[in-house]
């Protein structure tokens, strides 16, 4: 691989990523073919450091490992969402479903196990990345849902006026429920239309982030109103008032 390459990349295609990883040899690797891709890296190797270079550097996405010195990779993503809505993506050896699913609650975006592709998890910064940038998506228009608006030209939503703190996941899970309010959307759908793929879906991933939409939503979680629970077939975002 020639580092010329990333000169020819388009700016589209640019990102600047934070990679908390403790494993110096991947690190390196994985930093260099991210650098040769055109994607700029921060490369950080302990925990108790990431939070605060994280939010100096003020990246496009940040890749983050569980298993740290000085704090876990679920503690950094807790205290990154007080601060900041960047894309996190988990990148961990630990691949079982219980933490897959404490990563979702602590607020990541997506989750890449190790061993992966390095192709793949570029992909997914990419993919990432344009979306919090608001360069994907089928539909620029602003979107009205009874007091629920959501523009993904600016990136932003309010309910009732007031707006709503969201990662870029839930953003691009509530945009998918707004531009087909009162359609009944199945988790591997949504996981098509908000991710680019349901490869990597695992059963609890889309209902994690569905109950911290409906969190931010204030949706009463035993009786929803507003992000209903269709048994057996998936969610639907109610269109009209409330």
């Amino acid at each position: 691989m020639r580092a010329d390459l990333a000169v020819d990349r388009s700016a589209a295609e640019h990102a600047r990523v934070v990679y908390v990883e403790d494993d110096a040899r991947l690190g390196a690797l994985t930093s260099q073919y991210l650098r040769v891709e055109g994607i700029e890296v921060l490369l950080v190797t302990r925990g108790d450091e990431a939070v605060a270079a994280i939010c100096r550097a003020k990246p496009d996405v940040v890749l983050l490992d569980l298993t740290l010195p000085g704090a876990d990779g679920f503690e950094i993503c807790a205290a990154l969402r007080r601060h900041l809505d960047v894309p996190i993506i988990m990148v961990t050896a630990r691949s079982e479903e219980v933490d897959r699913v404490r990563g979702l609650d602590a607020g990541a975006d997506d989750y890449v196990p190790k061993p992966f592709f390095p192709a793949e998890l570029l992909a997914r910064i990419r993919a990432h990345a344009r979306r919090a940038k608001g360069k994907i998506g089928p539909s620029r228009e602003r979107l009205a849902v009874g007091d629920l608006v959501v523009d993904p030209t600016t990136m932003t939503a309010s309910l009732k006026g007031q707006p709503l703190v969201l990662t870029t996941f839930e953003f691009g899970l509530l945009r998918v429920f707004a531009e087909r309010a009162g359609q009944v959307l199945g988790r591997e759908q949504l996981l098509e239309l908000v991710h680019g793929s349901a490869d990597e879906a695992f059963d609890r991933s889309i209902d994690v982030h569905v109950c911290r939409l409906r969190q931010k939503l204030r949706d009463d979680p035993r009786n929803p109103r507003r992000l209903k629970t269709v048994r057996g077939v998936g969610y639907l975002l109610t269109p009209e008032r409330l």
